[in-house]
């Protein structure tokens, strides 16, 4: 199973990479959150899976499963949430008044 989810977050690693250098603002936007995707499985496959019960006092079990990494993925997912929807608006609003998405053009013409 480990390995699966190692080939799946290299894939979203990758794709988010490419993503990033494309022009497109909007292609930009994905690959960050394709990213911050591949970062919760990493940490959801680093902290190990393992099944068991889960950790109420009380019960009776064999293994328990640590709640912790779970709480800090759900954490960063809300987080990474507020983020994409934050630059998505950005994006939305900068295309109003510039009317293109592309990096190249969005630089301006004192880079040049």
């Amino acid at each position: 199973m480990e390995v699966l989810m190692a080939v799946t977050i290299g894939m979203l690693f990758a794709v988010g990479v490419y993503q990033l250098l494309s022009k497109s603002l909007l292609r930009i936007i994905l690959g960050t959150a394709l990213l911050t995707h591949g970062v919760h499985l990493l940490l959801l496959t680093m902290s190990g899976l393992k099944t068991g019960a889960a950790p109420f006092l009380g019960q009776a079990a064999d293994a328990y499963t640590d709640p912790l990494p779970q709480a800090l993925i759900l954490t960063s997912i809300v987080i990474s949430f507020g983020v994409t929807a934050f630059f998505f608006v950005l994006a939305y609003r900068s295309y109003q008044t510039l009317g293109t998405d592309n990096m190249e053009e969005l630089r301006g013409e004192t880079d040049e």
